[in-house]
């Protein structure tokens, strides 16, 4: 049966939720990282020792083996999630099979987890291009992994990536081995990566923002369509009329045709051509593809600094980037930072001039009411962009949830949440929680979780409380 919402504003009251309460209470620089594949896992960070996993499908913690993060845990640890996972191996954009049948890839990989309805993605040799639902999988090493039977035989030169969570986190203080690391839950392994290149000291508060392909149960596109021709670094499609370079730093993927399962970095576009680096097989005519989120990049904001920083997951490497325009002035406590992907307003939408996907918008907190926007495609910031009414501050112990047209926000540990819309630039009341709360602490403990039945989606924000261990959800109505 489909579910029917037929709750209404007025109508309807909203209502905070007690869920199962906080194995351990929430302290200074504690943080939650949503993962966005179906089951929705948070990994919820509670210092450099103890992380759980929260899965909202039935409510319930599990403790993960310690995180051992570098540095000293404090103000600066953030986290962010990337839609795909090459297992314990780094510095990779993508895994290779040693063998198979058709509807069996034996992997490279010790899979400690049962993967069953995620994905794995096929991006070069038999049947690639194709995303495939994981039937089943063995555990251990060179796991084995069941999908439906193909055409093709998956082979020793099936190149794939699975789309399993992966949890990037980085804790703070003086930058030390093992500061920066992984998550990987197909193989329930933390994996050290590279700190070089990221600021000598992790600090006051920062965000880590991942701008994935894969998000929930599926690629998120934003563009897509039929090569008219190609050459060796381009990809055309004349019937378009793109604004110059709006896909810069976005990614395109071929879906079908010749050169299937292709990902490449855009790094230029006119009104007709796409620019990449050179492609292993070069597409034609046939060639159907997709322009996503970029699935290599995660951006670095914080520490009281206006530099932005981005790792490339592919190359395990940190780059310092010059934005042809700075950010005005640094973010500081209760600061944000979230990659705008799902607004449903046309200006947003309208291919020639999306915004959709380009920008990563961030409030600077500090008891103050500046937000500036990072333009992904032009590198450079956009700053003090209009909110009205401008009157509300945020500080110590802000928690942001970001759902399609809106940033949700709580003000410091009052209860009081509000939500700003991207497209009218609009702040207004959405919610009171009720419910004591303890001190204020840094770090950002709210998260949305959707229920999806067929096209209803019913989305809840919840939150793991300041200083404390209660943990609450309300429906968005």
């Amino acid at each position: 049966m489909t579910t029917t919402v037929g709750v209404r504003k007025i109508l309807d009251l909203k209502r905070w939720e007690f869920c199962a309460p906080l194995p351990t209470a929430t302290v200074a620089a504690s943080f939650v990282v949503s993962s966005r594949h179906y089951r929705q896992q948070q990994l919820y960070v509670v210092s450099n020792t103890v992380a759980y996993l929260y899965q909202p499908n039935e409510d319930a913690f599990v403790q993960l083996s310690s995180p051992a993060l570098g540095g000293t845990f404090g103000a600066g640890a953030c986290g962010a999630a990337a839609g795909f996972s090459t297992g314990s191996t780094v510095g990779a954009a993508s895994l290779t099979a040693t063998g198979g049948s058709t509807s069996t890839i034996i992997t490279n990989q010790t899979l400690a987890r049962d993967l069953r309805g995620y994905s794995v993605q096929i991006l070069a040799g038999p049947n690639a291009g194709v995303t495939l639902t994981i039937v089943s999988n063995t555990i251990g090493s060179n796991a084995t992994i069941t999908v439906a039977t193909q055409a093709s035989a998956f082979t020793a030169s099936t190149v794939y990536r699975l789309m399993t969570p992966v949890w990037y986190v980085l804790g703070a203080g003086t930058l030390a081995s093992g500061i920066f690391k992984k998550y990987c839950f197909a193989t329930n392994s933390w994996v050290t990566l590279t700190q070089t290149g990221l600021p000598a000291t992790i600090s006051t508060d920062s965000k880590l923002i991942s701008t994935p392909s894969w998000i929930d149960d599926g690629f998120k596109t934003f563009a897509t369509g039929t090569a008219t021709s190609a050459t060796g670094t381009t990809l055309v499609n004349s019937a378009k009329a793109w604004a110059t370079n709006q896909w810069a730093n976005s990614q395109v993927r071929i879906t079908g045709g010749t050169g299937a399962g292709q990902i490449r970095i855009i790094t230029s576009n006119t009104g007709t051509t796409l620019t990449v680096p050179t492609w292993t097989i070069t597409p034609d005519a046939t060639s159907v593809y997709a322009i996503e989120g970029n699935d290599d990049y995660i951006y670095y904001i914080g520490s009281n600094a206006v530099t932005t920083y981005r790792y490339s997951i592919t190359s395990n490497s940190w780059t310092t980037l010059a934005p042809t325009a700075a950010r005005a002035a640094a973010p500081t406590t209760g600061m944000s930072g979230h990659w705008v992907w799902g607004s449903t307003e046309a200006d947003w939408t309208t291919e020639n001039a999306i915004k959709n996907g380009r920008y990563i918008y961030s409030f600077r907190g500090g008891a103050g009411m500046v937000l500036d926007a990072y333009d992904i495609a032009l590198n450079t910031w956009v700053s003090g962009i209009t909110v009205s009414p401008a009157a509300e501050t945020f500080t110590t112990g802000t928690k942001y949830a970001y759902v399609g047209n809106y940033l949700y926000i709580q003000k410091d540990a009052t209860g009081r949440w509000m939500r700003y819309n991207f497209a009218t630039q609009e702040l207004d009341g959405w919610s009171t929680m009720t419910y004591t709360q303890g001190a204020a602490v840094l770090g950002d403990t709210a998260f949305d979780v959707t229920y999806h039945d067929g096209a209803t989606d019913v989305v809840y924000i919840q939150m793991f409380l300041n200083t404390s261990t209660v943990n609450l959800r309300q429906m968005v109505v």
